[in-house]
């Protein structure tokens, strides 16, 4: 019996993170750029706490399918990095979006790497990243946007709004196809 105490306040906590996380989704805070999280459109250390703890539990398995990590080789320091993302899905093929933009390290790292890259939920696949041209993205990201409720803050445009309004960002945030 003793034994289950620890188990239970583990899972009471995290069923409590989960909950303070759902409340601050619906937040001004959450919806006019994510606050808490980012400052001028890059993580602030509570950002890259909780981003290292989500790419863990990514990595993991835990989640959802399309909830990865995303491990790319440092352009700069040849370090491994790995970033929790979501894979968005559109006409049967899978993406990724950069929902910081161009300033992503990721970005830049898959590009340094030659698309060359590894996604991790539960276990390891070797991937290429194909990037696709700004004039083809627009459909990928509004497809993205339905999927990746933490990103909309940081874009621009409605999930729901038409794909012209989508076609005037696309150049701003890179989109990767995935292939194996």
């Amino acid at each position: 019996m003793r034994a289950m105490r620890p188990m239970r306040m583990a899972v009471g906590g995290v069923l409590g993170l989960a909950a303070a996380y759902a409340i601050y989704l619906r937040s001004d805070a959450h919806r006019h750029g994510n606050r808490l999280f980012y400052r001028d459109g890059r993580p602030n250390a509570a950002g890259r706490v909780v981003g290292d703890a989500y790419a863990a539990l990514c990595g993991l398995g835990l989640g959802p399918s399309w909830a990865v990590a995303l491990e790319t080789t440092g352009h700069r320091t040849g370090r491994v990095h790995a970033i929790p993302l979501v894979i968005g899905e559109h006409d049967g093929q899978r993406y990724l979006v950069s929902m910081l933009g161009e300033r992503s390290p990721w970005v830049h790292n898959v590009r340094a790497a030659g698309g060359r890259a590894t996604i991790r939920h539960g276990r390891r696949r070797e991937i290429r990243l194909v990037e696709v041209p700004p004039a083809e993205r627009a459909p990928v990201i509004r497809a993205y946007l339905a999927r990746a409720v933490g990103a909309r803050p940081h874009v621009p445009v409605e999930p729901t709004a038409p794909l012209e309004a989508f076609e005037a960002i696309a150049e701003r945030y890179p989109v990767f196809r995935i292939e194996e």
